[in-house]
């Protein structure tokens, strides 16, 4: 194949700089697969035409440079208007549910959430358990023991784990009236809040709790746009909130494993990078030789060392989808978040 140079411009977190002004590219012809370089991703992937590199990149630079290099951006209106009624509801609650993704529980770990409960219960929601190995479940089980934070395995989809969560509740019910009893008080219905990051299946685990469908769910982010409060029986109320997340983000890998794991809408990122992203990830696990190995049984296309994540990327493009690197990387995040791709958790507890 074919060098020829493509003018690009990337710039710094830092400052409006150029890093490099020039990427050689490899151009199998028409369109160019171009590679940036950044220091705010490692590698980032785009297809052009060839002849406007110029324009897209003038644009693509632009909007990155204004925005301190993140390439994962977000942060919608009616998010910031729930956050704020969340934070007044949790005033009324006894409880809080919190529903992390159990393929990245750190990255699906609100930073404001315990600082925002204060003194009441937190119970840990580790929902999609399907969709990990058994080694992961037990690494973060034992991580959660040691710092003594209560957690729950769920599966909202199947309804696994949903009968613990409801004694869980029913425990902190009992608690609650016997303080009342002893005051003179009528007993009354305990009020849990769910809170989490969007799409991590906050309403389907509700769902599951009412035994019926009194909450939209599907597997996108942001269906859910309005607190909403619903009663278990006569003993639970909870208020289903919609999803969550920090106003400000300075964690760009986290927000990466938040796009790979379809927890935050497609606007906010370019397939293309965050499959590049996905590989590295995918790679660097104790598992990564068997991933590799499973892509390459799966795309028909090894994936050998010396391909980088970006190269690999354009291989399988080539091969299977017309060069269309952003096809591949559709294909590749649509066959992870499926779990096409194994069951395994992106991120492992620290050590």
């Amino acid at each position: 194949m074919s060098r020829a140079p493509c003018p690009v411009a990337v710039y710094s977190t830092s400052a409006r700089e150029p890093l490099t002004s020039t990427v050689t590219a490899e151009l199998p012809g028409a369109p160019a697969k171009c590679i940036h370089r950044s220091r705010a991703w490692r590698h980032q992937v785009c297809s052009v035409a060839y002849g406007q590199a110029e324009a897209l990149d003038e644009r693509w630079t632009d909007q990155a440079a204004s925005e301190g290099g993140r390439l994962v951006q977000w942060y919608p209106g009616h998010i910031a208007r729930a956050e704020r009624r969340l934070r007044e509801q949790l005033a009324l609650v006894d409880v809080v549910l919190e529903v992390r993704d159990a393929r990245i529980p750190a990255s699906t770990a609100h930073p404001s959430v315990a600082r925002w409960c204060g003194a009441k219960p937190r119970l840990v929601l580790l929902n999609r358990v399907d969709m990990v190995a058994e080694r992961d479940r037990d690494a973060w089980a034992a991580h959660f023991a040691s710092t003594r934070q209560p957690v729950l395995w769920t599966d909202g989809a199947s309804g696994l784990g949903v009968g613990r969560v409801t004694k869980a509740a029913l425990r902190e019910s009992a608690r609650i009236n016997n303080a009342r009893a002893r005051r003179g008080l009528k007993p009354r219905p305990v009020r849990a809040v769910v809170v989490g990051f969007p799409n991590v299946g906050k309403s389907a685990l509700i769902n599951r709790l009412l035994s019926r469908r009194l909450c939209d769910s599907a597997p996108r982010p942001g269906v859910t746009r309005t607190l909403k409060w619903l009663r278990i029986g006569g003993l639970l109320d909870l208020l289903d909130s919609p999803g969550i997340i920090p106003g400000s983000f300075s964690d760009q890998r986290a927000a990466q494993r938040l796009a790979m794991c379809n927890d935050i809408g497609e606007a906010a990122y370019v397939d293309s990078l965050v499959a590049c992203a996905l590989l590295d990830a995918m790679a660097g696990l104790p598992t990564g030789a068997a991933i590799r190995r499973r892509l390459g049984v799966r795309y028909g296309v090894p994936w050998a060392p010396s391909l980088s994540s970006e190269d690999y990327l354009l291989t399988i493009a080539a091969d299977k989808f017309q060069g269309e690197p952003e096809r591949a990387g559709q294909r590749l995040l649509k066959d992870f978040r499926t779990g096409a791709l194994g069951r395994f958790a992106l991120e492992l507890p620290p050590t």
